[in-house]
């Protein structure tokens, strides 16, 4: 017999193994590719509904995506236009504060000074209302000493025409009442002369410090008038946009709760923005999902530890290269 199907069979054993590594190299050729081939970052979606896609990379970057539509579109931009509004108040505000820096404390000395010279001037008011009513008792005394001269003259006479030393001894005790009014009359004069003294002493020191304060006011108004003059047309420009920008926020409750804010906070800042995952104004931590919140802008988020208004940084950076 001819040994033909052994020859075969080794023929298809060989063409196999070429076969193997040929697929084998490929497959090497394919891993050296591979391994020289750059990284791809892969990307993870969170959230995907009708209105925002939120995906997460591989390197842990969030990124946000809007879907527009006509209502969420015009609910967003009124959204923004009212934080971009209030942010510019805010820088507005700062300006305004800084020029009023400038001045320091000297409006509120001049405030006080000026409270200083009036209640000096009311004091002054009451020493003389004082005296005149001194004076009153003053001329009061004198004509009891006169009544009691004349009831004294009209016993005295009296005396000569008496029957009996009964009668005498009557008017004389009269007399000696009359004479005993006269001294305390006369003591009472001594004392309201006294207080009239001292209330005159009190005027003339009070007119001298308010000769010294009408002096350092004058000063004092003069220097403001200098600084006022410097800034005045800036502020009043500066106030001007101001309220424009208040016109373009529109909603009452949101800046009433902006000034309140303001007047509270050391720094004067209401709205701030994120910086480093923590708020801008008192530096509290923001979890993840509260930064998310802030990015879509569907609705004004305050912090929960200042209650300071937040805005996103993003959309402060995009405002301000337009």
């Amino acid at each position: 017999m001819k040994k033909v199907a052994p020859k075969k069979v080794k023929t298809k054993q060989v063409e196999e193994e070429a076969t193997q590594e040929e697929e084998i190299q490929v497959v090497e050729e394919k891993g050296v590719e591979q391994k020289k081939a750059p990284k791809t970052t892969t990307k993870e979606t969170i959230i995907e509904d009708d209105e925002v896609t939120v995906e997460k990379s591989s390197e842990g970057v969030i990124e946000v995506k809007k879907h527009e539509t006509s209502q969420s579109t015009a609910e967003e931009l009124s959204i923004e236009q009212k934080l971009l509004s209030l942010y510019n108040l805010q820088k507005i505000c700062s300006k305004i504060d800084d020029i009023r820096m400038i001045r320091g404390e000297l409006p509120e000395e001049i405030r006080d000074n000026e409270d200083e010279y009036e209640g000096m001037r009311t004091r002054i008011g009451k020493y003389n209302d004082d005296i005149n009513n001194l004076n009153l008792k003053i001329a009061s005394e004198n004509t009891n000493i006169e009544e009691a001269n004349a009831a004294i003259k009209k016993y005295e006479e009296q005396q000569n025409s008496v029957r009996n030393n009964r009668e005498y001894e009557a008017l004389s005790k009269e007399i000696e009442f009359q004479q005993l009014q006269i001294q305390v009359a006369e003591k009472h004069k001594e004392k309201h002369a006294a207080e009239i003294a001292d209330k005159k002493a009190k005027i003339e020191e009070a007119d001298e410090k308010l000769k010294e304060l009408e002096e350092i006011l004058e000063q004092k108004k003069a220097e403001l008038e200098v600084i006022v003059a410097d800034t005045e047309k800036e502020e009043k420009e500066l106030l001007a946009t101001a309220g424009e920008l208040r016109e373009k926020v529109s909603d009452t409750r949101l800046l009433s709760a902006f000034d309140r804010i303001r007047k509270s906070a050391h720094n004067g800042l209401a709205i701030v923005r994120i910086e480093r995952d923590a708020c801008g104004g008192c530096f509290s931590k923001i979890p993840p999902q509260r930064q998310l919140d802030i990015c879509l802008h569907k609705k004004i988020i305050v912090c929960e530890a200042c209650g300071r208004i937040f805005i996103d940084d993003k959309l402060v950076k995009d405002h301000e290269n337009e």
